[in-house]
């Protein structure tokens, strides 16, 4: 590699981590607001957050990468042309593409590794987020009691203090719901003047021991065995009331359950996925009109499977019947339609919940190869520009790196959801948002390769000047000047 090339390049890996790291960690943040209800007040330890938080950037890895290319191409470009040395270069008679060429391979090893990653790493990590996320939301919270707030953490009880002690730990005023037994309320009521709380050495229970206190038992008074004790009352000096906790704990759930989800499956198996989906559709389908072919008389497959008798002359038959009679054959009539009508109703809900979820898997395919695609798309948008504009930094470079960002995300966003309703196909309904900036790319590069002042505001007054002239009147013209 020559000396040149080591220089642009290590002029664009630096943006290339910096501005990845960025929008990594701007993508994770949206995970975070997105599932912070679910996750504060779990008591769940550092390890399962991070965890957790682990597993959901890699899954924003592909996104990413497209957009960190798009801003260090303009940075690196940029940042050439504002400390004047890109046209040294260009004076020394290189041609553009020759100095770009050193990041061309780097996007296309960008591109190469963006693949790999969505198809053999990503399916693993979406896989050990959706398992450890469906543990952690269904978490219960952890235990904390807070004054004057009943707490039902725990199955059975409804535990609430007036005070607690911040030092030892000690409660005033316990009031206790026991309602443990189905449809019965909170019939046992527990009232202690103080307690303390401390878990068992397994920690699997609470022992909540409870000081100077009295309890009360409403009893069906309807039962042979509480005839005449309708309600229990007692008192007692100390007691312990053992509570248990492993509903608070995160039990992990087998990951085998999720590996069918389509964001577990690498690209030769969602194509095989999306082939038995498919078949599965068309044999459906093609049982259905099976079904409603010979669920009427006129339109059964043959005439073998008809009925014989009376029913082959059906004018004289009906002449033959009664006026009960005959109302009673057209209400079975009408209930048969109905019925038919239902099932139609039923068969195209159902065969749309089939397509929708063929989609997602051609969605999912096309998506791996579509966002590789797309660092390459973004390096030809935002290397010319970068060598256009000659600005670097984090500037006008961002503000264009985001214009045309939004434009592909919008783009994508809204023709996946096109194609998961089955309004358009997989092909080319998941590439249009790359198809539509394939064209800016050419066109900046062709601009950039001429040394085109297409962002240069004199080339544009001088443009309008000389526009205006062509079009000025003879009597405006400035008067001869006279010897």
């Amino acid at each position: 590699m020559k000396r040149l090339h080591r220089m642009i390049v290590r002029a664009y890996v630096g943006p290339l981590l910096i501005t990845f790291v960025i929008v990594l960690f701007i993508l994770s943040m949206q995970f975070l607001w997105k599932y912070v209800d679910d996750l504060m007040g779990k008591g769940l330890p550092w390890y399962t957050l991070t965890e957790l938080m682990i597993y959901a950037t890699a899954s924003f890895v592909p996104l990413a990468l497209p957009l960190a290319v798009l801003l260090s191409s303009i940075m690196t470009m940029g940042g050439l042309g504002e400390n004047s040395e890109l046209v040294p270069m260009r004076s020394a008679g290189l041609h553009l593409f020759r100095i770009l060429r050193p990041l061309m391979i780097v996007s296309l090893l960008l591109a190469g590794a963006s693949l790999f990653f969505s198809n053999d790493l990503l399916p693993i990590a979406n896989l050990k987020f959706q398992s450890l996320l469906w543990d952690v939301t269904r978490k219960k919270p952890a235990m904390n009691l807070r004054p004057n707030v009943f707490y039902n953490g725990i199955d059975g009880f409804s535990i609430r203090v007036k005070e607690k002690s911040a030092d030892d730990g000690t409660l005033t005023d316990v009031l206790i719901y026991d309602h443990r037994q189905p449809m019965s309320g909170n019939r046992t009521v527990v009232h202690a003047a103080t307690g303390s709380m401390k878990r068992s050495t397994d920690g699997h229970f609470l022992l909540l021991t409870l000081n100077d206190g009295h309890f009360y038992d409403e009893r069906d008074p309807l039962s042979d065995r509480d005839a005449g004790h309708s309600l229990v009352h007692g008192t007692f000096r100390t007691d312990v009331i053992r509570l248990d906790l492993t509903g608070l704990g995160l039990d992990r759930t087998d990951e085998d359950l999720f590996k069918s989800n389509y964001k577990m499956l690498t690209l030769g198996q969602l194509q095989h996925a999306e082939d038995s989906l498919a078949r599965h559709l068309q044999e459906r389908a093609s049982t259905q009109q099976h079904y409603l072919r010979n669920a009427l008389f006129i339109t059964r497959d043959s005439v073998a499977e008809r009925p014989e008798g009376p029913f082959t002359d059906r004018l004289s038959f009906m002449q033959g019947l009664g006026r009960d009679q005959r109302a009673g054959l057209y209400d079975m009539a009408m209930n048969m339609v109905r019925n038919n009508i239902n099932y139609i109703d039923r068969s195209i809900q159902e065969r749309q919940e089939r397509r929708e979820q063929l989609a997602r898997f051609q969605v999912e395919w096309h998506r791996k190869w579509m966002l590789a695609f797309a660092c390459v798309i973004f390096f030809f948008i935002g290397a010319p520009l970068g060598a256009i504009i000659r600005k670097g930094g984090m500037g006008s470079p961002t503000v264009f790196a985001i214009v045309f960002f939004l434009v592909f995300h919008i783009l994508s966003f809204s023709t996946e959801k096109l194609v998961v309703s089955d309004k358009l196909p997989a092909w080319p309904g998941m590439w249009i948002s790359t198809f539509v900036l394939l064209p800016v790319g050419l066109f900046l590069t062709w601009k950039a390769a001429t040394d085109s002042p297409l962002l240069d505001r004199d080339a544009y007054y001088r443009g309008w000047d000389r526009l205006r002239s062509r079009f000025r009147s003879p009597r405006h013209a400035d008067p001869p000047i006279v010897q």
